[in-house]
C-alpha cells in the first residue's frame, strides 16, 4: 500500500527534523501538524484522500491519545502521526470496537509513524497514538482514505 512519493518523503524527512529541533513551543502543534499532512501527503500521491480534520493535543509517557473513527469494509485507510523533536519516538496503532488489536502495514520513522489497514468489517475502531521515546511532546494524527 506504500505509494512511491512515500519513500522521498522518508529520505528527506531526518533533515526537516534536526532543523526543527530547536521551535519555541508555541510552534510545536504547528510543525507536528505539518509532518503529519507531509507523511500523508505521501498517500495522496497514491489517491488517497486526506480527511478533513485532525487529532492533535500532548503526548506523555506511558498516556496515549486515542480517536474514535468510523471506518467501512474494503475502503483503505493511512493513519500519520507526528511529533517535534528528532528524539522523539511515536507509534500508532488500531483497535476494534472490543479493544482488540488490528494488524495492519506499519510505519515508525522516530517523530513520524504510520498505520494502514483495509478493514473487513464496518464498524467503529479506535486509533492508538503513543509516545514511546523521548519527553512530553505536542503531536498531530491525521488520516487519508481511498
Amino acid at each position: 500500500m506504500k505509494p512511491p512519493g512515500f519513500l522521498i518523503a522518508l529520505i528527506l524527512a531526518p533533515a526537516i527534523i534536526a532543523a526543527e529541533d530547536a521551535l519555541p513551543p508555541a510552534q510545536e502543534s504547528v510543525t507536528a501538524r505539518s509532518r503529519a499532512l507531509e507523511l500523508a501527503g505521501a498517500f495522496a500521491n497514491d489517491g488517497y484522500k486526506i480527511r478533513d480534520g485532525f487529532l492533535s493535543g500532548s503526548l506523555a509517557a506511558g498516556k496515549p491519545q486515542f480517536l474514535e473513527v468510523n471506518l467501512f469494509a474494503g475502503n483503505e485507510y493511512w493513519f500519520s502521526a507526528a511529533a517535534q523533536g528528532a528524539s522523539t519516538k511515536l507509534s500508532v496503532a488500531l483497535f476494534d470496537e472490543n479493544g482488540c488489536a488490528i494488524e495492519g502495514e506499519i510505519f515508525q520513522d522516530g517523530a513520524t509513524a504510520a498505520v494502514g489497514i483495509v478493514p473487513d468489517a464496518s464498524g467503529k475502531y479506535f486509533v492508538r497514538v503513543e509516545l514511546v521515546g523521548g519527553d512530553k511532546t505536542k503531536f498531530c494524527l491525521v488520516y487519508s482514505y481511498k
